[in-house]
């Protein structure tokens, strides 16, 4: 019998966290509550999430791309749009203004000592990611300006292969990491940049795994729970956990294999069975041009992923982990 939780309670004490939200592509004003998308602070703050990593993308779909036109629409200034490293500091910058401008609802957290902060004095930290490495357009040494901007982790491919290495979509072949990708890897290593492993190709995750920082996934399906490109394998899982790592699990139909709440829980049960109760947490993919599962708006409806898990059986203390937990002590291990 599943205990009886406050999840409304539950959400305003435990470090609630996603690893995965792509906001910033929308140019949405985060500080104004809105029914557009998924994410902003006041809706965050509605949902007691205290951790965000949003993500910055650079490129668009694969073959046909589309972001010059996508980026239009959205209101970009021509100047954010001109090459992927404009789009990227554009993007990074923005989120740092919304911070300034939020009044103490969200700040920038780069550091534990800032984590640690933020969470005791009721702000969001949010936590920068890049999606594909591309976005240095083939310059490593723009790893350290990236951490000197704010940024804390990075992906080296997203959903095309790049200079750097292969992606995950099928039908790309495969690729392995480049030796640029390497020399990228060691600035990272170099900078104490956080490796993401989401995206990558099979042919580069044992190349990945091996590098000397430290690696996590942001987003991801598991592939035990539902076999599928983007999905990790139990050995990806197992070696994650070795590492002392987390994987946020995808909130995407598409990659869970179903569009209910229930197929997000099943692939959350699948990696604890795999990785331990450390090793899970949430990576939405909130506003990442993919629907939720049925009965979630956005990120306001996150306390109905905890109360599935809850009334699946698991322990309270394993839910707490899952919902924020792991991720609240990944990031304050790695943040230094």
């Amino acid at each position: 019998m599943a205990e009886h939780v406050d999840v409304a309670e539950l959400h305003r004490r435990a470090p609630v966290a996603d690893g995965h939200a792509d906001s910033l592509l929308w140019n949405r004003d985060l500080n104004r509550a809105s029914n557009a998308g998924h994410v902003d602070f006041p809706r965050l703050k509605e949902a007691g999430v205290k951790l965000q990593c949003f993500t910055v993308v650079t490129r668009g779909l694969p073959v046909i791309d589309g972001f010059q036109a996508f980026a239009r629409l959205r209101g970009w200034p021509a100047s954010a749009r001109a090459g992927e490293w404009s789009r990227c500091t554009w993007q990074v910058d923005r989120l740092a203004h919304f911070c300034r401008q939020s009044e103490g609802l969200a700040s920038i957290a780069g550091t534990a000592g800032h984590l640690t902060a933020n969470l005791a004095q009721g702000r969001l930290s949010a936590i920068i990611g890049i999606e594909g490495g591309h976005a240095l357009e083939g310059d490593p040494s723009r790893v350290a300006e990236l951490m000197t901007r704010g940024v804390r982790f990075m992906s080296l491919s997203h959903l095309s292969n790049n200079e750097l290495g292969g992606t995950s979509t099928p039908l790309f072949g495969n690729k392995p990491l480049t030796p640029l990708g390497a020399r990228v890897l060691e600035a990272m290593e170099g900078a104490g940049m956080l490796l993401d492993l989401a995206h990558a190709s099979p042919a580069m995750l044992p190349r990945l795994l091996s590098f000397k920082g430290r690696v996590f996934c942001s987003h991801a399906g598991i592939s035990g729970a539902h076999a599928m490109w983007r999905n990790l394998t139990d050995e990806t899982l197992r070696a994650v956990a070795n590492r002392g790592g987390v994987v946020g699990v995808i909130f995407a139909p598409q990659f869970l294999g179903g569009r209910q709440v229930g197929d997000l829980v099943r692939h959350v049960r699948h990696a604890l069975d795999v990785m331990g109760e450390d090793g899970v947490a949430f990576g939405s993919d909130f506003d990442g041009f993919i629907p939720l599962p049925q009965g979630l708006r956005d990120v306001r409806d996150l306390p109905k992923v905890t109360q599935a898990l809850v009334d699946a059986g698991l322990p309270v203390r394993v839910v707490e982990k899952v919902i924020g937990g792991n991720f609240r002590r990944f990031f304050g291990e790695a943040l230094g």
